[in-house]
């Protein structure tokens, strides 16, 4: 029992830790001074052919990261799924 508390007052803590940095971040959302975004804005359509920015940006500019991203979904869905399997008798 203890260590349920002490796990749930560890998580409750991170919790309040990223929810008062997000908010207190001065640098978060569009900046003006952003040369990254800029260049994004003004050069994805033609340096891709993309049909939109957002396409362009996500698939084209940032696409190891995105593949990455996508790695840690699937490794969690086989996680999930063995886990349901084992759990039903079934491996």
């Amino acid at each position: 029992m203890i260590m349920k508390n002490i796990a749930f007052a560890s998580v409750l803590c991170i919790f309040l830790v990223s929810f008062i940095s997000i908010f207190t971040y001065s640098g978060f959302g569009y900046n003006e001074n952003n040369k990254v975004s800029h260049y994004y804005l003004e050069n994805s359509l033609e340096h891709t052919g993309s049909a939109n920015v957002v396409s362009a940006i996500v698939w084209d500019f940032r696409g190891f990261d995105t593949m990455g991203e996508e790695t840690v979904l699937f490794t969690v869905l086989v996680g999930v799924f063995t886990v349901i399997s084992l759990k039903a008798g079934e491996v």
